[in-house]
């Protein structure tokens, strides 16, 4: 993603790259922090856990998008931290077409409520190192809302052995991994006589990279606060 980033970066007259981060460079990205209007995070958990704890001083002020998924808790609160500084937006999925779904999905589950059973399927390629997938995790979330309730009281990661009957309300998240595929997300809602199937397929990297870079666009000068993929897109 980096590599599209700057690909991307060096196509518009409008944007400059100050410069990139990665493993083995932590040490060095004060200068190159303080020298950006935007930071934007495609790494990994720990990556991303290292930069907000050893550069939170450079970062303040900075506009900061982050892509990274598998997040946990402590990332997730100094990213909460980060926003009282600076303006944080964090998605699990930058593409236009996934955040669309994601408010259709809920707007679905809100009308057709727990009588349809939700299941969501997720296909990622083999190195893809975090399961269920973060966009599956927020397809999850959109469909909670839907029916007013919890993900994390819902949910049921795959099925196996003798699973009993599906209890009403359950958000299921299966995680299919193989090949070289971006990323394809399927949501099913099953009721008795009918069901309704909304999915998305990118077939390109540069989808997602896309995405961030017009939400760094949307992000830059705002003021401290955490923002979302939904509020670029003027989506409900």
């Amino acid at each position: 993603m980096g590599t599209v980033l700057a690909h991307l970066i060096s196509a518009d007259s409008d944007l400059e790259l100050a410069g990139g981060i990665g493993r083995g460079t932590l040490d060095a990205a004060r200068e190159v922090l303080r020298s950006a209007d935007v930071v934007i995070d495609f790494s990994a958990p720990t990556l991303l856990s290292t930069l907000l704890d050893e550069h939170r001083d450079s970062l303040a002020g900075r506009a900061v998008v982050v892509g990274t998924t598998g997040l946990d808790a402590t990332v997730l609160d100094a990213l909460a931290t980060l926003a009282t500084l600076s303006p944080v937006l964090c998605s699990a999925n930058f593409s236009v077409g996934v955040n669309l779904l994601a408010a259709l999905v809920e707007q679905a589950a809100r009308v057709l409520g727990d009588e349809y059973d939700a299941e969501i399927v997720e296909t990622h390629h083999r190195r893809k190192t975090d399961a269920p997938s973060g966009t599956a995790l927020e397809l999850g979330r959109a469909i909670a809302r839907g029916l007013g309730t919890d993900l994390e009281q819902v949910r049921r990661d795959g099925r196996a052995g003798h699973t009993a009957e599906r209890p009403r309300g359950e958000i299921g998240l299966h995680a299919v991994r193989g090949g070289d595929v971006v990323g394809e997300h399927r949501v099913l809602l099953l009721g008795e006589r009918e069901r309704i199937e909304l999915g998305h397929v990118a077939t390109d990297r540069a989808l997602f990279a896309e995405g961030a870079l017009r939400a760094a666009r949307w992000l830059a000068g705002r003021d401290p606060g955490s923002y979302t993929m939904q509020q670029v897109l003027g989506l409900p």
